[in-house]
């Protein structure tokens, strides 16, 4: 296993390469930039000014006058800034915001507690509901605790999470007076009204999830179900609790568990989704604000952190099978 960690770890360098390729070009494609965006704040409070010589200028200020491959060679680390020194992503610096005075490094370390709470407690809460649903419905099968679990799941999958955020932002302020907390509340100033206020989005985050991990615990439990070893755990008068915890339910894990993979990019935008309606401030607001003004330098470190965190988790994952299935033997 040692090799094979080595490996994916070695694997980890020109994966993560060809995701700064893509996340640095493909953010440039967006219609307009920052310097517009500025510009049009300068028309917009008047003065006189020359728009086209304000452009170059912010243009030049930003180093957003040279071609973009010079752009990338210094946001990467191996050209040098206008400055003449080094800095850039192999230096471990992500630039600065366009904006604002302040380091991505440093927006990234505020908000990314945020979305790793979201996350982890949308992907405990999902479990929590797809994985004794599924086993449920798998022992249960063709009854009618089957058909509503299965309907379940189906509704989990078919309905956007944008759709039921905003249903209980808007339906229960309108009906009971009630709304979820929008005011973020940090978790070591108050435990539990952090908690009061993740609760609801994770739960909504976490149902998105579900329904996949439903259908694929249900349809894992009735091929192990069916397997000599499970009949003759049958024949031995053994309890079903006993069956199907210590010797069903790990095996029809593993697909389960490279479901939960897959599903990170999933989570990670679901977090863009439910953190802007319900004013989270972590990495998918983050995301938002900077798609939004155009800022470069923070939506190039945000996307780039979640890649390698969704290398990191893949990885993770694999090195799972082996706990899971002792049949399994990497190389």
């Amino acid at each position: 296993m040692r090799a094979y960690i080595i490996k994916r770890l070695l694997l980890v360098i020109p994966t993560v390469f060809v995701v700064t390729v893509i996340v640095f070009f493909l953010i440039r494609l967006i219609p307009g930039d920052a310097v517009d965006i500025m510009s049009q704040r300068l028309l917009t409070a008047g003065g006189g000014i020359d728009v086209a010589a304000a452009k170059e200028m912010i243009r030049h200020h930003l180093g957003l006058d040279v071609p973009i491959l010079h752009q990338y060679g210094r946001w990467i680390g191996v050209v040098a800034q206008a400055n003449g020194s080094f800095s850039g992503l192999f230096q471990g610096d992500l630039g600065v915001s366009l904006w604002r005075p302040t380091s991505v490094l440093e927006e990234i370390a505020l908000r990314w507690p945020v979305t790793l709470e979201l996350g982890v407690m949308g992907l405990i809460i999902g479990q929590l509901i797809a994985l004794p649903i599924g086993i449920y419905s798998a022992l249960r099968q063709d009854t009618w605790g089957d058909y509503i679990g299965r309907s379940f799941a189906i509704f989990c999958i078919a309905v956007p999470t944008f759709w039921i955020g905003t249903l209980v932002i808007v339906f229960p302020a309108i009906w009971w007076g009630y709304m979820p907390p929008i005011i973020f509340i940090p978790f070591f100033e108050d435990p539990i009204g952090n908690l009061k206020m993740f609760i609801v989005p994770a739960t909504i985050l976490g149902a998105a999830m579900a329904g996949g991990s439903m259908r694929m615990t249900r349809t894992m439990m009735l091929e192990v179900l069916r397997q000599d070893y499970i009949r003759t755990a049958w024949a031995k008068g053994l309890k079903e609790r006993v069956v199907i915890l210590r010797h069903a339910l790990k095996n029809a894990l593993i697909p389960v568990v490279t479901l939960v993979g897959l599903f990170v990019p999933v989570m990670i935008g679901g977090a863009v989704i439910v953190e802007t309606i319900f004013n989270l401030p972590g990495m998918g607001a983050l995301i938002v604000h900077a798609t939004t003004y155009r800022d470069y330098p923070i939506l190039s470190g945000t996307v780039l952190v979640f890649g390698l965190g969704m290398v990191i988790i893949n990885l993770t994952v694999d090195l799972t099978y082996a706990y899971l299935d002792p049949r399994v033997r990497y190389r």
